[in-house]
């Protein structure tokens, strides 16, 4: 096992946070304690909304995103992981502040999802309003000739409230259904397959209940992260 720290920077929210680090350790090939990675956590749920921010002139999140990170790499991280996709609007600022290189969890899910629908032009996007009409996903994803598929007004209201009411602990079935129908819907559309752009959809998505393909972006960041350990 290489001596690699990985350093979370999460809080966007807590229960996605702890998600990916469950993730973390599923996808590690351990047999024992002391073959798991090194993990350091830094989960500060004061940053201000990202949505707010990006779209309605909020308090601005980048000055706590770099106190994480900078606290991360002092701590000893070798590098960042940041599970929070609408979070990566402000990536390039955030680049700049540390010398640990932080995963871009929008361009490891490109390459997860071209490695799974080989040369198809489209696919569906899950994700806040933030995420979606800041153009992070559509930016990459336009870059590589692949075409973002979006819900529509109404379906986005649903989407976005079913989030906000897991950020709330509330996981009842409604939510995993709005979830699903509104993935439907994209596929319906001639999305190849559906992206799951929100840290906290995966805690209501049931991947066994459709039968279309979906990538868990939480997931794709993990697997990046456990790679960049093992020196993959």
């Amino acid at each position: 096992m290489p001596n690699r720290i990985i350093g979370i920077l999460g809080g966007m929210g807590p229960e996605a946070t702890a998600d990916f680090f469950r993730e973390i350790i599923r996808l590690t090939p351990a047999k024992k304690d002391q073959d798991h990675i090194p993990v350091l956590i830094y989960s500060d749920p004061r940053v201000p909304e990202r949505t707010q921010a990006i779209l309605h002139g909020g308090e601005n999140p980048t000055p706590y995103l770099i106190k994480a990170a900078v606290t991360l790499e002092n701590a000893g991280a070798g590098i960042l992981a940041m599970p929070c996709n609408t979070a990566h609007y402000f990536l390039a600022r955030l680049r700049a502040e540390v010398r640990i290189p932080i995963l871009d969890m929008i361009e490891e899910t490109y390459r997860s999802v071209r490695s799974q629908i080989g040369n198809a032009k489209s696919v569906g996007l899950l994700a806040t309003k933030g995420t979606i009409l800041s153009g992070v996903y559509r930016d990459v994803f336009s870059r590589h000739g692949l075409e973002i598929l979006v819900p529509e007004a109404s379906d986005q209201e649903r989407l976005q409230q079913a989030i906000f009411q897991i950020k709330a602990g509330s996981y009842e079935r409604a939510r995993q259904d709005t979830f699903e129908k509104i993935g439907s819907t994209l596929i319906a559309a001639g999305a190849k397959a559906v992206i799951l752009g929100c840290t906290e959809i995966p805690l209501g998505f049931d991947v066994d209940r459709v039968d279309y393909p979906v990538v868990n972006a939480t997931r794709v960041l993990a697997q990046a992260a456990v790679d960049w350990a093992l020196g993959k």
